[in-house]
């Protein structure tokens, strides 16, 4: 079998032949924090193929879950920097949980070597058919005549569904009751049965049940409609402005990556990322492409940590 390196890899190659060779000799190991099947795992064996033949070496899939990322972060702080362990995480363990924990045992700018982007979740406000509830407007008129009744779910506290929820109910000026699941399939699950109102929730796992009609789309969070439902308008053109709640996902290292290799890893991740057949897996999996630089992840990462911390401490929200 011939593995094929593209030209930009090449390059790098070329650039350090020694730290080339030591790294070909080793499979790349992904250390993704959540269980097989997850939405985390599923991205990563979705560029799995692709990345190795990139790359020129075997990529293998290390599943690491538990304790809100912290198992798969304590193993990726164990690795060695030598470009051999990468960890595949979300927005949650970088800029969530600095901000919601008290006494996290990492510290997401001193503790690792950021890699580079890979891709964005969009989400949809959906609610359940029993409601009757068709637009945002009647959604938030309903849960002022009835504050506090309106139930929602999510897949836990200081979860991207909750905190997307609560910021859309701050806006609008509404109140609602909190019902934190251990997962976001319970709570579809709970809102298909009647049990909650609706929920803030990634499209991806969601779109299903929309196009089965079980559930009503009230609103995507894009800044633009997304295509996979053309006829739903976004928060802000239903009139309630725009909420800063990313979904991202990224590669980073163990701290002390040389930058050659950094730089060499991710140049071989935006060649994929960027790639027509991934760009599409992606878009068919409800995900967007996101490619840039490590530089650039990381200063998105710092900049939403800074403005959901403030919207975190305003609301008194914490996890014990």
């Amino acid at each position: 079998m011939i593995t094929r390196i593209s030209r930009r890899s090449a390059a790098l190659l070329l650039a350090t032949p020694a730290l080339a060779r030591a790294q070909d000799n080793q499979p790349l190991r992904v250390i993704i924090p959540q269980p097989p099947g997850g939405a985390t795992d599923i991205l990563a064996r979705l560029l799995q193929e692709p990345l190795m033949r990139e790359l020129g070496r075997n990529v293998v899939i290390d599943n690491r879950p538990g304790a809100n990322g912290i198992v798969s972060i304590n193993a990726l702080k164990q690795s060695r920097p030598d470009g051999n362990t990468v960890l595949l995480g979300g927005v949650s363990i970088f800029s969530f949980n600095p901000n919601l924990f008290p006494n996290l045992p990492y510290d997401p700018w001193r503790d690792f070597s950021w890699v580079a982007p890979i891709a964005d979740t969009p989400f949809v406000i959906i609610v359940g058919q029993q409601t009757g509830i068709t637009t945002m407007q009647q959604f938030a008129e309903r849960a002022r005549a009835e504050p506090e009744r309106f139930t929602y779910g999510s897949a836990g506290i200081g979860n991207s569904t909750h905190l997307g929820m609560e910021m859309v109910a701050e806006k609008a000026g509404i109140r609602l009751t909190h019902a934190p699941f251990a997962g976001s399939a319970p709570a579809l699950t709970a809102i298909i049965a009647g049990d909650i109102t609706g929920m803030f929730s990634p499209l991806g796992s969601t779109l299903p049940a929309v196009e089965a009609g079980r559930v009503v789309p009230l609103v995507t969070m894009g800044r633009e409609r997304s295509p996979a439902l053309p006829n739903v308008p976004t928060l802000r053109e239903a009139g309630f402005g725009d909420i800063t709640l990313p979904g991202w996902y990224a590669f980073v290292g163990p701290a002390g990556m040389p930058p050659a290799i950094i730089e060499r890893l991710n140049v071989a991740t935006r060649a994929v990322v960027d790639s027509p057949a991934v760009t599409q897996k992606l878009r068919e999996a409800i995900l967007e492409p996101l490619s840039g630089t490590a530089q650039s992840i990381q200063d998105r990462a710092k900049m939403e940590s800074t403005e959901i911390g403030a919207f975190i401490r305003r609301r008194g929200i914490r996890v014990e």
